[in-house]
């Protein structure tokens, strides 16, 4: 098979690591989605002991690691779920796939010789089991760099001189100032550090049997990337650790095809030996592939963090947020906000009011009116991006704080406004406007209760739609991998163009905008309040 002409019972298959779970889809050649299974790691691998997928240290919750090997085990668990579901892996031109952002997963010395020469007869995860040279690799919840930050700032002159470099200030997620912790505090790893991946390279190195480069897309979420040149910025790698270049490797394409599948999962799971590889990506990249995005709309995806995303012409530099790089084309960008207090926020006042039952919780959002009495509240579990808060801050109708609701279902609609109005008022403070012709495209596990999408229509006062089935991170993986073959023939809007439009979800009613505005110019005097 030639690169570009997938046979006519070609599939596709897309992954997506997430931080909760790995997910499959396999897709044929129309994209019709034909299987899709999925392992998680709190259910499926109770040996590692995570919680929402990750540990967080007991000494200092700003630390939140996983291990690597759990990710490596729970693929062999996911790739026996498609054999054992029908699926023919032959049959697979070329595999894509998503990954949370910002992890980086550190190489020992040696490991990629391992990679290129895996024993089929052996699981996979027992062979992996030397080669990281850092046994927990930081994930997108870490919180523990902000001196790292502040010194990455400070080496290139300023936190907006960075945003214009690489995207975005320093954030404490981010790659870079990760690596520079590591550095600095176990310089006998780092010196043992062959290879440095994000999670979505890492996942691609394991098919790839050997070292995959981290793509342009996922590569400009990590204070390292120049995302005009897309190469590594000389002065940002010299303030975070020495001979960082080397340990990255260069960056590539989104789209680009790294090579073709390891003879391991030939032997073992029977894939073909012609099936490509395309890069591997980050998840929020990923699902504005899935959800075809197009200049106008907003994606928002309420996942384990919730995550808003507007195409851009041109790169712009932002004071809040990150511009990352398309992951179609070399020559777009996209704006992207990032809110940590997401799914499990939502899910522990779930748990608390609505006895863990999500029929519940809706019962009790619809029963209360737009506004909420004048209620407000604001939920952070854990550290917030933006804003930089942490804990439960309730205000009652006179704006005085409270420690309680007067009820269950004051509570629930309370935290649903607070994290819409909070969104709002975040993407307007960065300049973006949301007018008649707006839709936003929502993605990500509450986008399946239309409750919730109704509370986010009223806020935005902008119809909201949704695509049915299947989580848009995992299909946009999907769409990229035959993308990736076809490219030189096809443009991706011509590729998709026989699929269906998103599904109107919910309208605004015609109160929203007098009710929401004045709660999106309050959340601005509380939350000033709240940070000084």
């Amino acid at each position: 098979m030639k690169m570009g002409t997938p046979t006519k019972d070609a599939t596709f298959l897309g992954l997506d690591l997430s931080t909760q779970q790995w997910k499959a889809v396999v897709v044929d050649e129309d994209l019709h989605v034909v299987h899709e299974t999925q392992v998680q790691f709190d259910k499926d691998l109770p040996e590692y002991r995570t919680h929402g997928g990750v540990i967080r240290d007991t000494t200092d919750n700003r630390v939140v690691t996983v291990p690597p090997l759990m990710w490596v085990k729970a693929l062999e668990m996911l790739l026996d779920k498609l054999r054992i579901g029908g699926v023919d892996l032959s049959k697979v031109s070329a595999i894509s796939g998503s990954a949370q952002q910002h992890g980086s997963v550190f190489w020992a010395m040696g490991a990629e010789l391992r990679l290129k020469s895996l024993d089929a007869n052996r699981f996979l995860h027992e062979q992996l089991a030397g080669c990281f040279s850092v046994l927990q690799s930081p994930v997108w919840m870490d919180a523990s760099t902000t001196t790292q930050c502040r010194q990455l700032e400070e080496a290139v002159g300023g936190a907006q001189v960075l945003a214009s470099i690489t995207g975005s200030h320093a954030y404490e997620r981010f790659t870079g100032p990760q690596i520079a912790k590591v550095f600095q505090t176990k310089p006998t790893a780092y010196r043992n550090t062959e290879r440095i991946s994000l999670v979505s390279s890492f996942a691609a190195s394991l098919f790839l049997g050997q070292y995959a480069s981290i793509d342009y897309a996922d590569g400009s979420g990590m204070n390292l990337l120049d995302i005009r040149s897309k190469e590594w910025s000389e002065v940002c790698l010299n303030a975070c650790a020495p001979d960082l270049a080397q340990k990255l490797g260069d960056p590539v394409p989104s789209y680009s095809v790294q090579g073709s599948i390891s003879s391991y999962f030939v032997e073992r799971f029977g894939f073909s030996s012609t099936c490509k590889v395309v890069s591997f990506t980050g998840d929020n990249p990923a699902s504005l592939v899935g959800m075809r995005l197009t200049q106008g709309d907003v994606l928002l995806s309420l996942g384990t963090s919730d995550t808003v995303i507007a195409p851009l012409v041109e790169p712009c530099t932002l004071s809040e947020g990150h511009v990352l790089c398309s992951p179609l084309s070399t020559d777009s960008y996209v704006a992207l906000l990032c809110f940590k207090n997401g799914s499990l926020t939502r899910e522990r006042i779930r748990h608390d009011c609505a006895e863990d039952e999500w029929q519940i919780f809706s019962e009790l959002l619809d029963s209360t009116p737009r506004g909420n009495f004048g209620n407000m509240g604001l939920y952070y579990d854990v550290q917030e991006i933006i804003p930089f808060v942490n804990g439960d801050y309730r205000f009652n109708k006179a704006g005085i704080r409270v420690n309680r609701f007067s009820g269950k279902e004051v509570e629930v609609r309370a935290l649903v406004e607070g994290q819409f109005v909070a969104k709002r008022a975040h993407i307007e403070d960065v300049g973006f406007v949301v007018g008649k012709c707006t839709r936003i495209l929502a993605t990500g596990g509450a986008s399946n209760n239309r409750s919730i999408l109704q509370v986010l229509s009223d806020v935005f006062n902008t119809p909201v739609f949704v695509m049915d089935g299947v989580n848009s991170a995992v299909l946009g993986a999907a769409y990229l991998a035959k993308f990736a073959l076809q490219h030189l023939s096809q443009s991706f809007e011509e590729i998709t163009s026989h699929l269906p439009c998103p599904e109107l979800a919910c309208s605004p009613y015609g109160d929203a905008l007098s009710v929401y505005t004045p709660m999106v110019t309050r959340y601005r005097a509380i939350l000033e309040e709240i940070v000084n």
